[in-house]
């Protein structure tokens, strides 16, 4: 469990650096981070974490996949709050 814990909160580090890269105009450094995001997501072991973010690891390619940089933005650092605060509860 330490190790998804961990996991878990890289992730959201991840995801709040691509909202700032997008938010700050550096799509390049969004994108990696972006990349990161989804070496990360594959490090958790899903049978481990709730269901509610089981459903948002699943949905985590579609939505920094999107066309709208904003948009991603926006999503991600939603995501990033929660994994953080899912962090923090448990």
């Amino acid at each position: 469990m330490k190790q998804d814990n961990i996991a878990i909160s890289s992730l959201a580090m991840d995801l709040k650096r691509v909202a700032m890269g997008f938010y700050k105009g550096s799509g390049k450094t969004a994108r990696r981070f972006c990349e990161e995001a989804l070496k990360r997501r594959n490090e958790i072991r899903q049978e481990s974490v709730k269901p509610y973010l089981r459903k948002l690891l699943k949905k985590l390619p579609v939505m920094l996949s999107q066309k709208d940089e904003s948009k991603i933005a926006e999503d991600a650092l939603m995501y990033s709050t929660i994994f953080q605060n899912y962090i923090l509860r448990n």
